[in-house]
């Protein structure tokens, strides 16, 4: 087993157009290699190729193009133990609403050839806390419920890697609370995960590495902060007791008035420092009652990348 557990090399995918249209390529050659253990963000704006590239991984999808690799099977050449190395819980709920949590647990373990004698199906159930619904229909459960059904179906076959699409999208913050702490005892114990999502704040929380993918190829990949790292912008926000004279302020540096009265001093903190803000206002006559700074977050550097908002 390589450092990666997924190797992407030149992928492509192009869909045929409808009714004389142009074929749109969704994947324009995308070189991936997401490493073992971690928990690796995909994020990108609707339509950038997420979902192609996902279904590709598992297998549901046909490529045009491209090598991929999972846990050292190549998917061309050892097509069935590669769609075995990785369980893919999607965004939609797919759920058989005439089966109990168990029943379309031990189906699904089934569909993938594990022997009755190594099936956790109980074991899973207690771990997405479906434990004391293990016998009731499914179209009884809740939404949440149903999620976390999705997420016990992707791990019965013991996948080295697992993909979430989407996993908290509508859910309460109980049940996000609930699959995160389920996702970092999965990598925990060495379990590799991939996560997308649109909410930035998770993403930024959760994952060692990201990339962003925007029309069908990966714009920037890179530790978590280091991306972070790439804006050089900082807020400093003050509350002042009087207004201050003309400010004679350091080039580079720009001034907002927000709403709640604060004066925003937006600086470069590769160049200026914080006392030489402080001090150009002391100079102009400003007493400040209350200073406080905004750091760049994820949601910055994927506006500033893809000049949109995830989605």
């Amino acid at each position: 087993m390589t450092a990666n557990a997924i190797e992407i090399t030149g992928l492509r995918k192009t869909y045929a157009g409808e009714k004389g249209s142009a074929p749109k390529e969704a994947l324009k050659g995308v070189d991936l290699g997401i490493p073992a253990g971690s928990i690796f963000g995909l994020l990108g704006p609707n339509g950038a190729g997420k979902s192609t590239l996902i279904n590709i991984l598992a297998g549901l999808v046909t490529k045009t193009a491209g090598r991929v690799v999972i846990w050292g099977f190549d998917q061309d050449v050892n097509p069935r133990q590669s769609r075995a190395a990785i369980g893919v819980m999607p965004q939609e709920l797919n759920i058989d609403p005439f089966f109990t949590p168990r029943g379309a647990l031990e189906v699904q373990a089934g569909l993938y050839g594990v022997p009755k004698r190594l099936r956790r199906t109980d074991e899973i159930l207690d771990l997405i806390g479906l434990g004391d619904k293990a016998g009731a229909y499914a179209r009884t459960l809740s939404g949440g419920m149903r999620r976390r059904l999705l997420l016990g179906k992707a791990l019965v076959h013991g996948p080295q890697v697992l993909v979430l699409d989407e996993p908290t999208a509508g859910v309460d913050i109980e049940l996000r609370q609930m699959l995160w702490a389920n996702v970092r005892a999965l990598n925990a114990q060495g379990m590799t995960i991939i996560l997308t999502t649109h909410y930035l704040e998770e993403a930024q929380e959760m994952c060692d590495e990201i990339a962003i993918i925007d029309h069908g190829a990966v714009v920037v990949r890179d530790r978590t902060e280091a991306l972070l790292g790439r804006l050089d912008a900082k807020t400093l926000l003050l509350r002042l007791e009087d207004t201050p004279g003309a400010l004679d302020l350091p080039e580079g540096v720009t001034l907002e008035h927000r709403p709640d009265g604060r004066l925003a001093i937006i600086y470069p903190r590769g160049k200026i420092s914080a006392g030489e803000i402080l001090a150009a206002v002391s100079r102009a006559g400003g007493q400040i009652v209350d200073v406080s700074s905004e750091e760049a977050d994820l949601e910055d550097v994927f506006l500033s990348l893809t000049g949109s908002r995830a989605a």
